[in-house]
């Protein structure tokens, strides 16, 4: 940043101005963090290649608007000796820069587009375009959240910024860049400048803080630059007020009440009781920093920051070193990431995440952060699944585990029931002849013959809407619910006659309907689930974790077998193969 005073800034009666006005950017060498940007404007300046209209977009604070100044200057500084032209290292002191810095530039307009959003405020400065500037090179437009502008003025604006006379350039500048509509964008270069790092925050800070001749520590610059979170005018807006609180001197202790942050060593501590469990101690350290002034939100976002830190430095170890990471931060990475794994980082980073949309919702913030650590805490001291399955086979494998329905002195009767196949609902009835060349022999089958053909509504009415009495090739005989029509029925015969090629009598035998075919499947399905349960090891699963339960099987199919052959359901229950396994906590 630019370390001398502009000359409005520095009033004769030494009115104090605040850092953020006191340090802003005179020129591109004193812009921080923007390299890309600089870059491009240099070499187009020098290779007098200067596009008409600019948009400048970041985040607030990031030097959008100052950015905007600096290339005014830049294009219509006329040097000492009022003879030179466009430069990228402005003078500061022609009529030209000085008018602009000073905000009096007569060719330099600044519009806010908060605060003149009409397309009567755009036809204003339409009226002014065809004219030549007055005194400089080119005549500016410097238009500030151009995303607030109506939809009329940015339509009114459209032209001028397609075609607009050589002596003109606007310059937009927002925070807001999906609101600028693409016909805009269209007709601008872009320039999106990045967030400022905390490195280059803290040697800002630093030189503004040597030439005020102000002590400071380092840890404070380093929680500030955090706290400003890319923004170099909230970052200087920090430091004023912790200059201020500090009796003008930047303290580390200030900083943190400041801010409202907890001391970082005790979130250091409090982060390594809870990753081990210890839920006592975790409890004690949270009420000893809260009553301190810590904020809980603020305490939440610290905990996910350390996570976030703990996970990168155990898959990028050199991560440890980065510059913006303090020496604590730096000792405590060294010594908590042989300790804590990335499963067990990954489980305290959602839980911590769905805890911080809890506590938005809490009526009392630090009794949702106190219930949320309890829950992490304590879910420490549980296995892992990986675990608790290594533990369940071992004891498996050793003969301690007994299926509910097996004595000690027949282990090989729970083998064999366990080992049950699942069986399909059985026909009703199959004769002994083909009377029909039909793909299917059961209604399970044609059922899915219909899903297969595309036929949803059909197979549903099957499976849900009737109950089969007799099924034999060329005849079904079946109860069947009132909402089954007589337009049902025909579609159904079409669909058999044209793919057995014969025809086929379709009898409906009084009576209410009783066991559909969903009915039989739904049966077969929880006698499956209560035979997979009686298994050792998803008994033993289901001991550890009371209140689980078997929500779905799902069958694994093996090399070589055919997903539809009955052949491949025999032994599919058999514990060593894990065929078979889901379950819902």
């Amino acid at each position: 940043m630019a370390e001398e005073n502009t000359s409005t800034e520095n009033s004769s009666d030494d009115q104090y101005v605040v850092l953020a006005r006191k340090y802003r950017p005179q020129n591109f060498d004193d812009l921080v963090g923007q390299d890309a940007l600089v870059q491009t404007l240099t070499n187009a300046i020098k290779n007098n290649r200067l596009h008409h209209a600019y948009i400048l977009t970041g985040i607030r604070g990031v030097g959008k608007t100052t950015t905007a100044r600096i290339i005014a200057k830049a294009l219509n500084c006329t040097g000492l000796d009022g003879k030179s032209g466009p430069t990228v290292h402005p003078c500061g002191v022609c009529e030209n820069c000085r008018a602009i810095t000073e905000g009096r530039h007569i060719d330099v307009m600044e519009l806010d587009a908060a605060s003149h959003t009409g397309v009567d405020d755009i036809r204003e400065i339409l009226d002014g375009v065809r004219y030549k500037p007055t005194n400089a090179r080119y005549k500016i437009y410097i238009i500030d959240e151009v995303h607030m502008l109506s939809k009329s003025a940015f339509n009114a604006l459209l032209k001028t910024l397609e075609e607009p006379p050589s002596h003109v350039k606007f310059i937009f500048a927002t925070t807001e860049i999906r609101k600028v509509p693409v016909t805009i964008l269209s007709r601008c270069q872009r320039f999106d400048l990045q967030r400022i790092s905390i490195e280059d925050l803290t040697g800002l800070f630093k030189k503004i803080l040597g030439n005020e001749n102000i002590a400071f520590d380092e840890e404070a610059l380093h929680i500030i630059a955090k706290a400003a979170d890319g923004s170099a005018r909230d970052g200087e807006s920090l430091l004023d007020q912790a200059i201020s609180l500090g009796g003008g001197k930047v303290r580390t202790d200030v900083v943190k009440n400041m801010i409202g942050l907890a001391d970082r060593n005790q979130v250091f501590e409090l982060f390594e009781n809870l990753a081990v469990g210890k839920v006592d101690k975790v409890i004690s350290n949270l009420q000893e920093q809260y009553k301190n002034g810590a904020n809980p939100t603020t305490l939440l976002q610290d905990l996910i920051n350390i996570t976030h830190m703990l996970a990168k430095a155990r898959i990028i170890p050199a991560s440890v070193n980065d510059v913006s990471l303090t020496e604590n931060e730096r000792g405590f990475c060294t010594k908590m990431t042989p300790v804590v794994s990335i499963a067990v980082l990954s489980k305290i980073w959602q839980m911590l995440i769905k805890g911080m949309n809890e506590m938005q919702t809490a009526p009392v913030p630090i009794d949702a952060l106190e219930m949320i650590l309890i829950r992490i805490a304590y879910s420490a001291n549980l296995p892992s699944p990986a675990e608790l399955l290594e533990s369940v086979k071992k004891k498996s494998e050793s003969g301690t585990l007994r299926p509910a329905n097996s004595s000690a002195g027949n282990p090989s009767a729970a083998a064999q029931t366990a080992a049950a196949p699942v069986s399909a609902p059985a026909a009703v009835s199959t004769p002994a002849q083909t009377v029909v060349n039909a793909p299917f022999s059961d209604i399970n089958g044609l059922i899915k013959h219909l899903e297969n053909q595309k036929q949803p509504r059909l197979a549903y009415a099957l499976r849900h809407d009737i109950e089969v009495v007799e099924f034999s090739p060329g005849q079904i005989k079946f109860k069947a619910a009132d909402r089954v029509g007589n337009d049902t029925l025909a579609a159904l015969n079409k669909i058999l006659e044209e793919t057995t090629g014969g025809k086929w009598a379709l009898d409906i035998v009084p009576g209410e309907v009783g066991r559909t075919v969903a009915d039989i499947e739904n049966e077969q399905k929880e006698k499956d689930k209560k035979n997979v349960a009686e298994t050792p090891l998803v008994k033993a699963i289901l001991e550890e974790f009371r209140g689980a339960r078997i929500e779905n099987l799902t069958r694994k199919v093996k090399a070589g077998e055919d997903d539809g052959d009955e052949s491949a359901n025999e032994d599919i229950f058999n514990t060593n193969s894990e065929d078979y396994f889901n379950s819902e906590d």
